[in-house]
């Protein structure tokens, strides 16, 4: 299920919960499908069924979407623009952030909505960081 939702800048569509409820289980969906459709099995995957082997982007003209699937089956979903850098950095960093500030708040259940000021006040600082690093990367 979907555990969080955020909207993470300025420029980011206003979507409700249904309608992101509803991305999250098409794109679950089609990940599940990519990995028993997929004839190779990546080289790293120790799932015998290939359940790692699954969709890791889509991309529009209008946004990319990236999932990092952890080997517990947790998937981390970025929606973004169109060329934007730095994805891949901020969903391990978020994974990171998940494991030190949601699963280790002794008030945290698993497949639960994140209600947890530490996850969200970290993950609002990474997303500041990686914005200022693009801004002076820029300059």
């Amino acid at each position: 299920g979907l555990i969080l939702h955020r909207s993470l800048g300025p420029r980011a569509p206003s979507i409700g919960t249904n309608d992101w409820l509803r991305i999250g289980s098409t794109f679950h969906s089609l990940h599940a499908i990519a990995a028993e459709a997929s004839p190779v099995r990546l080289p790293k995957n120790k799932n015998p069924s290939g359940a790692d082997d699954g969709i890791q982007q889509i991309e529009g003209s209008g946004v990319t979407l990236k999932c990092l699937q952890t080997r517990t089956g947790i998937k981390f979903v970025l929606t973004a623009e169109p060329g934007t850098t730095d994805i891949d950095t901020a969903l391990r960093e978020i994974y990171v952030l998940y494991a030190d500030c949601a699963l280790k708040d002794p008030f945290y259940e698993l497949e639960m909505p994140i209600r947890c000021e530490l996850f969200t006040s970290a993950v609002d600082n990474l997303i500041e960081r990686l914005e200022q690093s693009k801004m002076s990367a820029v300059r």
